[in-house]
């Protein structure tokens, strides 16, 4: 069965734009899944991924921009819907929180969605913020 296995978690491991398609569309998250250049850039200027791997398969994804001094934003938390309620999630928060250091805030924008889980897994809801959104 596949959710038996044992899951590897990897920093900054190789990850093609077409795997997190996969994990992106998978996981429910909304991202541009189907734009593998855009997916390609945001890989290549992320400063931490942490992966989380069955065998050779990317089964869950946290990408940050950080400074790694003072506050690191979590531009994606994506676990494969086959390998949720495993506690993937929580284990790539965990491991980022651990690589950037006890200085640095983790930050995330939540889909309404997932506003549940976040505190689930040790996030503190706030409610200053502000957004100049995409325009695509």
């Amino acid at each position: 069965m596949k959710n038996r296995k044992q899951i590897i978690y990897k920093t900054d491991a190789a990850v093609s734009p077409e795997d997190v398609s996969s994990v992106f569309k998978m996981s429910g998250i909304k991202r541009p899944s189907d734009d593998l250049p855009r997916l390609q850039r945001m890989i290549d200027h992320a400063d931490v991924i942490i992966t989380a791997w069955v065998d050779d398969k990317l089964v869950g994804i946290a990408r940050a921009i950080t400074d790694f001094s003072y506050c690191c934003y979590l531009s994606d938390l994506a676990v494969h819907k086959e390998y949720q309620n495993m506690g993937i999630g929580r284990e790539l928060v965990r491991l980022l929180h651990e690589h950037v250091g006890e200085e640095v805030a983790l930050l995330l924008l939540s889909s309404p969605i997932a506003m549940e889980y976040y505190p689930h897994i040790g996030f503190e809801k706030i409610e200053n913020g502000y957004r100049i959104p995409r325009m695509r």
